[in-house]
């Protein structure tokens, strides 16, 4: 398992997912926290490539060995890709989740959606009143 982070870099939605920007695109996944609620994440059901995500819906689940659970869009856009590496070996979500365990790359619709979520420090405060 991945130690407890929340990298300074990323947004953060409620739901527990993370997005990090790059230009007009951006790569979503799940939170440290999301990954330890879960547990060991043995499936992924990704989007279509080509497939719309629409912020705050569904656009694909995760199984771990305790739940399924629906991954939540920070934002909405085209989904480019989405990583085969996580379908082969979802635990990858739990040893990685900000790297290697990233599951979505999207071209944003609009990027004023990004302005709803929160940096690191919010999304710290936000678990601790949980």
């Amino acid at each position: 398992m991945a130690d407890e982070t929340y990298p300074d870099d990323l947004r953060y939605h409620p739901e527990h997912d993370w997005v990090r920007v790059d230009g007009d695109e951006a790569v979503f996944g799940i939170t440290w926290y999301a990954q330890d609620a879960l547990g060991e994440v043995v499936y992924y059901d990704p989007p279509e490539v080509g497939a719309i995500v629409v912020k705050d819906e569904s656009y694909g689940e995760l199984e771990s060995v305790k739940a399924v659970s629906d991954i939540i869009a920070p934002a909405s856009g085209e989904v480019l890709a989405v990583n085969d590496a996580v379908r082969d070996a979802p635990e990858t979500v739990n040893s990685d989740p900000y790297g290697a365990g990233w599951l979505t790359r999207v071209r944003l619709a609009d990027q004023s959606e990004l302005d709803s979520l929160m940096d690191g420090n919010a999304y710290r405060t936000y678990l601790a009143g949980l």
